[in-house]
């Protein structure tokens, strides 16, 4: 999801390309039509969120995959990765030692989509706004920091923090500080349905049936100014109920390309048997998946109820059974791409054991079986969740110290339920708003987390993280980062299982998918374009 002297080293090999096929193809259009992307992503509107895709409530990836093309920001990650650089702004500094005042000068011209000016007022407007509303479900504790935004005229902007923050730059460079137009986003509520405008590389316009987007039409902004080099004309977006409807669509040249979320199947077949004008790239992921826990429910309460859970599972086994080549077991929140990883789980719990599982209950006064119920997303993540999770309770239900039960709901109703804290445990994946280890732990034990924990670690909470964003050199940080995931490993307020690999498939035709999707999963649709032979 950063600061004057940030350089952050490049992430791993960057999007190198596996070709699992290539050579001509039938397939396709001319370079005039649009190029068409499939996504298994859903946006719908509901009583629970009616507002979707405003950038003050929507805070998934898939939503900010939306927000990326049509809404302008500050700053933003360049191609190779690394520190942010200007977007929106033509310069952004620090303008002290402490990390605490931050300048930007926008650039001479800049203006929305329908040719009103963007001024230093619009984005004071549009990132108070996102504090202002303080959605439970969106983006705000990104710029919770903030204290006051200053302007000076028209093109320059001041964000004074209430404590030093070496990453601002990178929450900068996130849809939660997208400008928006003053005339279409209310100050004080959210913007209903799922019109996007801004001042960003495309315009969109999504077809919408009962309530929900099948498809959105982005079409390149001809008023756009900023860093980005837009190499088609139109991207038309996709949307598929699954990742088998989404592989036909590709098979059947509907499509041009698939990107999240593939089934590891469909990634193990066509690294197996690469089909005639397909490629399948992969590229590095950053995504995670986990366990949280509501540390105040009977169920998972005391502490050694999950030191126990942590005792036993076997990542090795979820990553290899039922997600092949496209995912390996992680023993941090932090992964091991990222700067400050530490296996904190592996070094506290070691290989899996009943046995000591059984020691930690016991020693705790815990009856046997515990008894409770893992809850997953069944159309969020892709298709092999529920494998995930049925292979999880089997491993607690063998070794006769838990009793647990699985239920899949859908995500519309899935996230507010577990943000009221209906769930004793659940299971979530991560997308990271920036590339940095902060925002790997801050999210999940700062106040106003994202899950809305019940947990609280105060010697987090009022050290460790304030110290890590003082440093502006990230690997100076790595102690405190360390401490942070011991404190996690001990506590176990959540439980990291998996990493992921990235693979997006396309017809061979396609130039730019390498760069299409970055490590965080940040869909660039400016960077696709056809290959005229």
């Amino acid at each position: 999801m950063n600061r004057k002297t940030l350089v952050l080293p490049a992430v791993v090999g960057l999007l190198a390309p596996v070709l699992a096929a290539c050579g001509a193809t039938d397939g396709g259009s001319d370079g005039s039509a649009a190029i068409v992307v499939g996504t298994t992503d859903q946006f719908v509107a509901t009583e629970d969120n009616p507002a979707p895709l405003d950038p003050a409530i929507g805070y998934e990836a898939g939503v900010w995959n939306v927000l990326r093309q049509t809404v302008q920001t500050l700053t933003h990650i360049p191609r190779g990765g690394g520190a942010p650089v200007p977007e929106a702004a033509r310069s952004c500094i620090f303008t002290d030692r402490q990390n605490e005042s931050y300048r930007c000068r926008l650039r001479s011209g800049l203006t929305f989509a329908d040719g009103s000016p963007v001024t230093a007022e619009d984005v004071k407007y549009s990132i108070n706004r996102v504090i202002g509303i303080k959605s439970d479900n969106g983006p705000v504790g990104l710029l919770a920091n903030i204290d006051t935004i200053e302007t000076r005229g028209d093109d320059e902007v001041v964000f004074h923090l209430k404590t030093p923050d070496a990453t601002f730059p990178y929450k900068l460079a996130t849809p939660a500080a997208g400008i928006v137009p003053r005339s279409e986003y209310p100050a004080d509520s959210p913007r209903e349905g799922f019109q996007v405008d801004g001042s960003g590389p495309y315009t969109m316009k999504p077809e919408i049936v009962d309530h929900q987007v099948s498809k959105i039409v982005f079409t390149k902004n001809p008023k756009y100014k900023g860093d980005l080099r837009v190499v088609n004309d139109k991207v038309e977006l996709d949307l598929f109920p699954d990742a088998a409807a989404m592989g036909k669509a590709l098979d059947d040249q509907k499509i041009d390309m698939m990107t999240r979320t593939m089934s590891p199947e469909q990634a193990q077949q066509m690294l197996e048997k690469p089909k005639s004008g397909i490629k399948l790239t992969e590229m590095p992921g950053l995504a995670i998946s986990y366990l949280g826990f509501d540390t105040t429910d009977p169920a998972v309460k005391d502490k050694a109820v999950r030191q126990a859970v942590a005792q036993v599972i076997d990542r090795g086994q979820i990553a290899g059974q039922v997600y092949g080549t496209t995912a390996e077991p992680l023993y941090s929140l932090i992964p091991s791409s990222i700067t400050g990883h530490t296996n904190s789980f592996y070094n506290t719990y070691g290989e899996p054991s009943a046995r000591k599982a059984a020691a930690i209950l016991r020693d705790a006064g815990i009856d046997t079986p515990v008894k409770f119920t893992l809850h997953y997303t069944t159309d969020h993540y892709g298709p092999a969740t529920g494998a995930e999770f049925k292979t999880l309770a089997k491993q607690l239900n063998a070794t006769g110290l838990f009793d647990v039960t699985t239920q899949g709901t859908p995500w519309a109703k899935y996230r507010p339920a577990q943000r009221r804290g209906d769930y004793a445990v659940y299971g979530l994946g991560w997308f990271p708003d920036f590339p940095d280890p902060d925002n790997y732990t801050a999210p999940f034990l700062d106040k106003n987390n994202f899950l809305n924990s019940p947990y609280t670690s105060k010697v987090a909470q009022d050290t460790l993280i304030p110290q890590s964003r003082r440093e502006a050199d990230r690997a100076a940080a790595s102690k405190t980062f360390q401490k942070l995931q011991d404190i996690v490993a001990t506590d176990v307020p959540v439980l990291p299982i998996w990493q992921g690999k990235q693979y997006v498939a396309s017809r061979d035709d396609l130039t730019g998918v390498e760069w299409a999707v970055n490590s965080s999963a940040d869909l660039q649709l400016w960077e696709l374009g056809r290959n005229a032979g």
